[in-house]
């Protein structure tokens, strides 16, 4: 972000399946004041796959009026798959709204009962709890 109302959005949506290992490590370096920037990162991990997201945003000095989001979350599928996130910010100027959220979570029961209650199987339950976690 290197000019004043410089605006970026990164979506990023991956899924684990085997022993698949997926590691995603982003940066968003706002570099003038003025700027804009929302990373979301999702992914759902089946079986014995391992996900890690390391996002990063950094803020350099004067940098006003900067509004920067990361959010990196997780659902696992499957008993053996493994996940990690780190979000992290470096801020070195004043003036910003600077957030990130991280989760790494398992499907709801309450929503696949509801889906089930309206005569879906668990399988297609799931199906679309994750479908619909991963578009967020």
């Amino acid at each position: 972000m290197v000019g004043p109302g410089a605006e970026a959005e990164v979506v990023g949506k991956f899924v684990g399946r085997g022993s698949e290992e997926i590691g995603v490590k982003i940066e968003v370096v706002h570099k003038s004041g003025h700027t804009r920037a929302r990373t979301v990162l999702r992914g759902a991990g089946y079986d014995k796959s391992k996900i890690k997201f390391a996002g990063r945003i950094i803020i350099d000095k004067n940098c006003p009026d900067t509004n920067s989001f990361l959010e990196e979350r997780i659902l696992l599928v499957s008993d053996g798959a493994r996940a990690e996130t780190v979000p992290d910010l470096e801020i070195k100027s004043d003036d910003v709204h600077c957030s990130h959220a991280a989760s790494v979570s398992r499907i709801p029961e309450n929503q696949t009962f509801y889906l089930m209650s309206r005569g879906l199987s668990k399988k297609k339950a799931e199906k679309l709890v994750i479908e619909g976690f991963l578009t967020g």
